[in-house]
């Protein structure tokens, strides 16, 4: 008997559902060295330090080509702060010299407020202040001085020429003498005494006292330093003449034309040659006056001719004239 098969069951194909994956097991590694990063940093830090670089030489070149800068008035401040009163002194003298008279004032001021301030920048701006007429503060200065230092003549010898412009000329001459006296206590070549005693004799021919100016021209003329200007023999001349002697005078006059010549020679403008010239015209004439009074008549026309020749070359039409006249009527009181 066959056996009963039984029937298979229809069975639905089912999908096939995998089993769920095991997890994942994350493995962290250890970071790995980028050349190609650290190139791009290295790129950008260049880039930066070049940048940063051309502003400094940028802002350098600006504080050099323009010279009000702060740096430039910082070491203008350092180098006004390192002068001395010394620097500033020599800087007024060269002012003053060069006649900014103003500029030399300023640093002057600031060679007497400096501490240890030389001596001599007061002197120096008391003969700027003279200079400019500011006749007062000139005076302050050479007292200041001379009520510190008793025995400097050069404060004393520029006091005397203030009083002379003042017309104080007692004063004046009491200035000679303290300076005649402090140069004989401590010496100084920035005063000559033919300078002196002659300064001296201007003081006594305008007090006229004529015997001293005379002994202080003749003083002033026996030194062997310094200039002799023809103004010492005129003056000595003029005070000669008020002592009534003539021919001394007259010999002084001639000094003082041949001084003259000699300067004319050096002259370096046409307006100094006619100044002097027309001062030797004038002593010309003078010693043509005394010729007269001692009777050569003949010396006092030859002195004539020559003022009047110096008046031509001036062009000095009325002197001409003036001189002419006094020729022709020479030449007739000796007819």
């Amino acid at each position: 008997m066959q056996s009963k098969k039984t029937p298979k069951k229809k069975t639905q194909a089912t999908r096939r559902v995998p089993a769920p994956a095991a997890p994942e097991t994350v493995v962290v590694c250890a970071p790995r060295f980028n050349p190609w990063s650290l190139s791009i940093y290295l790129y950008w830090f260049i880039i930066l330090f070049f940048i940063a670089a051309t502003f400094y030489i940028l802002g350098r070149s600006h504080g050099i080509l323009h010279p009000d800068a702060v740096m430039d008035n910082n070491v203008q401040i350092t180098e006004e702060a390192l002068m001395t009163s010394d620097d500033y002194y020599q800087a007024g003298k060269t002012k003053l010299l060069a006649g900014d008279v103003d500029g030399a004032i300023a640093d002057l001021n600031a060679a007497v407020d400096a501490a240890n301030p030389v001596m001599d920048a007061m002197i120096l701006r008391g003969e700027a202040y003279m200079s400019r007429g500011a006749y007062r503060e000139a005076l302050a200065d050479f007292d200041a001085v001379i009520e510190k230092d008793a025995v400097n003549a050069v404060a004393y010898y520029d006091r005397a020429l203030l009083n002379m412009r003042l017309e104080d000329y007692a004063a004046a001459l009491n200035d000679i003498n303290n300076a005649l006296a402090a140069r004989a206590v401590r010496p100084t070549d920035v005063l000559q005494l033919r300078d002196l005693y002659a300064k001296r004799g201007q003081l006594n021919l305008w007090l006229k006292n004529w015997d001293g100016a005379i002994a202080d021209y003749t003083n002033s003329l026996a030194r062997t330093t310094g200039v002799v200007t023809p103004t010492v023999y005129a003056e000595r001349a003029e005070a000669y003449t008020a002592q009534g002697q003539y021919a001394n005078a007259i010999n002084d006059y001639a000094s003082a034309v041949r001084i003259i010549s000699e300067q004319i020679q050096g002259a370096t403008s046409p307006a100094e040659r006619e100044d002097l010239s027309s001062r030797a015209m004038t002593y010309f004439e003078k010693s043509a006056a005394l010729n007269l009074n001692l009777g050569n008549a003949s010396a006092a026309r030859d002195d004539l001719e020559s003022a009047h020749t110096i008046a031509t070359a001036l062009n000095d039409a009325d002197t001409v004239e003036r001189l002419q006249g006094l020729i022709a009527e020479l030449d007739q009181q000796q007819q």
